[in-house]
């Protein structure tokens, strides 16, 4: 498979896109959890804010609509431990 094509993998699989966001943006949270230090947590709401994005993307395509609904309530619950570590750093 080549490395560079045409269009991207992104714009063709946006709900590969948002899979992959949420887990990085999981793997950010559990980060900032685990050491709940300032960089940590704003590096988890960055991830959080591209998987958002990746997801706004994946529903206006009509993506694999089961998928990007299980990655949607992944995201809901990453958010609120995200905000239980960004307590913690604040405390």
């Amino acid at each position: 498979m080549a490395k560079h094509s045409d269009t991207s993998w992104k714009k063709d699989h946006p709900s590969t896109l948002l899979s992959n966001s949420v887990q990085k943006a999981d793997r950010a949270v559990k980060q900032a959890m685990s050491h709940p230090e300032e960089i940590a947590v704003e590096h988890a709401f960055n991830s959080i804010s591209h998987a958002k994005n990746a997801l706004s993307n994946a529903e206006h395509r009509n993506e694999h609509m089961d998928t990007v609904e299980q990655n949607k309530d992944q995201l809901e619950l990453i958010r609120h431990q995200l905000a239980e570590a960004d307590e913690i750093v604040k405390e």
